[in-house]
Parts: C-alpha cells; sequence; structure tokens
C-alpha cells in the first residue's frame, strides 16, 4: 500500500494532524466496503444524512454510537431458529461493522428504521467562537500632554 506524505499541508496548516490518520483509515476501509450498502447525503448547507440498506434487520438488531469523532453502526442478526433450507440465498443477514469518520462538530441528530432502510441524521452546528468576525482597528493619533489616548476617548464616549 503507498503512503501519502502530508509534510506540505503541515507547514501551512494547524489543527490538521488527524487529517493523516483519517486517510489511512480511509483508504484501508474502502477494501471492505462492500455490506451493508450505503448513501451519504447533503441534505441542506449543515444537515446530511447517511442511509444504510439493512434488509431483515430490526430495530433491536442494530446499535448506533459516537466516539471521539467516529459513528459506528452494528448489526447482529440472531440465528434463526430452526434450520431454513434454502435453493438460494441472496439476502444478506449477516452481522456487521460500519464505521464513519464525522468532522469537528458535526453531532448526530437521530436515526430512523423505515423500509429496511436505517437513516441517521447529522447537523454541523460551528460554535459562534469559531464563526468568522471582523476584527476592529483602532486609529491612534499622536498623543497630546492632555492625555487623549484611544482608552480615555472610549470612556469620554461612553460617558456621553
Amino acid at each position: 500500500m503507498n503512503t501519502i506524505d502530508l509534510t506540505p499541508l503541515y507547514r501551512s496548516s494547524i489543527g490538521f494532524d488527524r487529517f493523516g490518520s483519517l486517510l489511512d483509515s480511509a483508504l484501508r476501509s474502502e477494501q471492505s466496503a462492500g455490506y451493508p450498502p450505503y448513501n451519504i447525503e447533503v441534505v441542506d448547507e449543515n444537515k446530511y444524512a447517511i442511509t444504510l440498506a439493512l434488509a431483515g434487520f430490526d430495530e433491536s438488531d442494530i446499535d448506533i454510537q459516537t466516539e471521539k469523532g467516529v459513528l459506528t453502526v452494528k448489526g447482529k442478526k440472531e440465528a434463526a431458529q430452526g434450520e431454513k433450507q434454502f435453493l438460494h440465498q441472496g439476502i444478506a443477514n449477516r452481522s456487521f461493522e460500519r464505521k464513519f469518520n464525522l468532522a469537528d462538530h458535526v453531532e448526530v441528530q437521530g436515526a430512523n428504521l423505515d423500509k429496511g432502510l436505517l437513516t441517521i441524521h447529522l447537523l454541523r452546528e460551528i460554535p459562534e467562537a469559531m464563526k468568522p468576525k471582523t476584527i476592529q482597528i483602532n486609529v491612534t493619533q499622536n498623543l497630546s500632554s492632555d492625555s487623549n489616548t484611544v482608552s480615555d476617548r472610549l470612556l469620554k464616549e461612553k460617558a456621553a
């Protein structure tokens, strides 16, 4: 397997140190990406949905968890009581585990199972502290002996 050198990215970017391991795990997981089939949908600017095709699974067979930015969906089918004899078995009722890496500030809002499709609803909520803000530039003037500093002017403006 080839490795990707991300050194140029790290020289000019801050906080992407986790990116390399995410990329590596994504490349590894593609090898076993067959079951169950799924879609990832952009519903709105900050809303997403993951839909997995889970024919034959009930809510009690499915476990959904998030931990440290990873969404894990597990399915475990109980063994059928009594042996069935199939001429052809095309419906996969096997256990599975599927993991999705979530970006920062993406949270699971809920999930529903309808007609064999499990839909997990996701929302990206950027905290106020992370949103863009305009920084005011204060213009300094020549200071005279009457102590007309910026802070003095601000105090005078508030008092008025």
